[in-house]
């Protein structure tokens, strides 16, 4: 069973095109191949845009929708330039591939689509492959003295040069290009896939319990400001008149209650001959209340 590698919609294969395709072009073309519901046909360099003529008047590919670069380092011809057609018409697309190296260059075809023109422009910018025709062809975002092509597999990312603005000499200044991390060290792996090293940042954990790591303990409270020895704190009882208090009225009755208990209780037995008896006054006798309506 075939599976296609993208997430791009599934296009039916139109039933016999690429033996029509390879009656029409003749040997122009080189190899026609079906896989992943996209039909690729890779035709001779010299004859690209007569192959792109037909396909866009015979074959009802009316519109260039991408020219994308490839890099084959370890081929003799080590770039593939590839046209993505649409045909609107029948709702399919279809992909021409043409190849060159650094020394030959491949006929534009800005005079089938104009969009062409910038097209070719990047791939040029990225990939160093030359277009022959193409009267704009000129670098895009490295125009700035950069040399080299970045999307070329062997491009080295050091060795170069890099302008940056300078706030000291207040102007802009060249430097060697300095990378922040190392070259092409990825490992691509998760730290949930069981890492064999520390990460960064991990050393701290090391010799803990596994699992969420422990809060650092919170800080000690500040102490009272009496405990401080600096403190100075006024005292409100140093003096009767701070306290209300005034002077002992009966001094008998304090050395009274000064006294021991023994004593207290001889002056609590000692007979009152002196004292005169009390008499005993006559209840007196409650009025009865009289009713509202007697009165």
């Amino acid at each position: 069973m075939v599976t296609a590698v993208h997430s791009a919609p599934r296009v039916e294969p139109i039933e016999g095109l690429a033996d029509a395709i390879r009656a029409a072009l003749g040997d122009a073309v080189l190899a026609i191949k079906d896989a992943h519901f996209e039909l690729s046909v890779g035709v001779q360099r010299e004859a690209l845009a007569d192959a792109l003529q037909l396909l866009r008047d015979r074959f009802d590919y009316q519109q260039l929708m991408e020219i994308a670069g490839v890099d084959y380092p370890e081929r003799a011809e080590r770039f593939e330039v590839c046209y993505h057609l649409l045909s609107v018409t029948k709702n399919h697309r279809l992909r021409v591939k043409v190849r060159t190296d650094e020394d030959h260059a491949v006929p534009t075809v800005t005079h089938l689509w104009p969009v062409a023109g910038w097209l070719e422009r990047e791939v040029f910018d990225m990939y160093g492959v030359l277009f022959e025709g193409n009267t704009d062809l000129r670098r895009i975002l490295t125009d700035y003295g950069f040399k080299g092509y970045p999307f070329r597999k062997d491009f080295p990312l050091t060795g170069y040069v890099e302008l940056r603005y300078s706030e000291e000499q207040k102007r802009v200044v060249y430097e060697p290009v300095k990378l922040a991390q190392d070259f092409r060290s990825f490992d691509f792996m998760s730290p949930w896939e069981g890492a064999q090293y520390v990460l960064p940042g991990d050393e701290k954990a090391k010799g803990e319990a596994p699992g969420a790591p422990t809060p650092p303990p919170p800080p000690p409270p500040p102490p009272p400001a009496s405990a401080s020895p600096d403190a100075k704190t006024t005292k409100t009882t140093d003096k009767p008149a701070d306290t209300g208090a005034g002077a002992p009225a009966d001094k008998a009755a304090t050395k009274q209650a000064r006294a021991p208990r023994a004593k207290k209780a001889e002056v609590a037995s000692a007979p009152v001959e002196d004292t005169p008896p009390v008499e005993n006054k006559p209840k007196r006798t409650r009025k009865p209340k009289t009713p509202e309506g007697d009165a």
